[in-house]
């Protein structure tokens, strides 16, 4: 009954937010907001075009239903990269010109401006984003420091969290077993990588509490049913430094990789969903998005802009995936691997899930 109510509010939210001239989704919770303050508001004050958000957790299910059944009702959606990849692909998204990007606040044209990568023929990169673990510091006195430590139930007894998704879960675990992040795709190309990343897992496997919303990641740390959790560095940040929670982020083994603004194919405001993108991926506003949450702005441009939280006070460089101290032993997402072998490994991790 709650699943059929929450997919109730969902239908009714998108129908409604419908009416509006720009209907945006993303992944809601303290990042949608951050949006909404970075992007929407400023949007409409300098456009006259009114824009409205929506939350999913699986806005390319979405996607691919509306565009099947030919009834799209939203006009611009933030997706991971493979999706954004595969989607195009697919014909699921309006293929995107690089000629509306505004150059950057320097002056650098677009196509240099941004980071290698991060603009496709049917998405627009606005942050760079990051998976990570954070642990409860009140639980140890001298807490993990490596992605091993969080496969440690020795040193570090207690319930750990995980996405319920084979991508960042199957790479944590290759590194954690002493895979260098230069290699991990290459390991995992394989089938003898594949079954190590899986034996890996195996060795928490009774220690692991399994999350599906991108929220539940930090919730679960905060109400004490894990002692640490792997999940998006930005809302570890947030319940640290807005909420007062204790916790402490681990940068190392950090996997990242860039969310991307997509049009589905059929958008009902097509022209102003593509000046929403335009707008939004400009230099000022990526800037402001990094200062509302600690991401990593996907235009060269825009990161000497960036310097303290919207507190006014924390300096969030230190937070940010892009910071040369975070990014030492980091792993950029292969996102080809994924639009590849998701499918597969997701099967292959469904039923592992189900065995003892």
């Amino acid at each position: 009954m709650k699943k059929y109510l929450l997919a109730t509010t969902m239908i009714v939210s998108i129908a409604t937010a419908a009416r509006a001239d720009v209907v945006v989704m993303s992944w809601g919770g303290d990042y949608g907001a951050g949006q909404i303050a970075a992007f929407n508001k400023p949007f409409t004050e300098q456009t006259g075009i009114k824009s409205s958000m929506v939350d999913s957790d699986n806005p390319t299910a979405l996607i691919k239903s509306m565009v099947e059944a030919k009834n799209v009702t939203v006009d611009v959606v933030e997706v991971e990269y493979p999706d954004a990849i595969r989607g195009c692909d697919e014909g699921l998204l309006e293929p995107v010109d690089p000629a509306i990007l505004p150059a950057g606040s320097d002056g650098t044209a677009a196509n240099d401006d941004f980071m290698k990568g991060a603009v496709t023929e049917c998405g627009v990169a606005t942050v760079v984003y990051s998976w990570v673990f954070a642990y409860d510091n009140k639980k140890f006195t001298d807490g993990p420091k490596t992605v091993a430590d969080f496969f440690d139930t020795k040193k570090f007894p207690g319930k750990r969290a995980l996405r319920k998704q084979p991508k960042f879960a199957l790479e944590m675990a290759l590194i954690a077993d002493g895979v260098s992040t230069a290699d991990v795709y290459k390991v995992l190309n394989t089938k003898e990588g594949v079954d190590r990343a899986f034996a890996k897992l195996g060795t928490v496997k009774g220690d692991l509490i399994w999350y599906q919303a991108n929220a539940e990641a930090a919730r679960l740390l905060a109400d004490g049913e894990v002692v640490m959790s792997s999940g998006s560095a930005n809302r570890f940040f947030n319940a640290a430094v807005s909420e007062g929670k204790p916790f402490t982020t681990v940068w190392d083994g950090q996997i990242y990789d860039f969310a991307m603004f997509v049009i589905p194919k059929g958008a009902p405001h097509l022209d102003e969903a593509k000046k929403y993108l335009a707008f939004a991926t400009d230099t000022k506003q990526l800037a402001a998005m990094a200062t509302e949450l600690p991401f990593g702005p996907a235009r060269m441009s825009a990161v000497p802009l960036v310097h303290f939280f919207k507190d006014g006070k924390t300096d969030i460089r230190p937070h940010m995936p892009t910071n040369p101290d975070n990014l030492k032993n980091g792993l950029a997402v292969s996102s080809d691997f994924w639009a590849d072998h998701e499918a597969e490994l997701t099967e292959r991790f469904n039923a592992w899930l189900a065995t003892n």
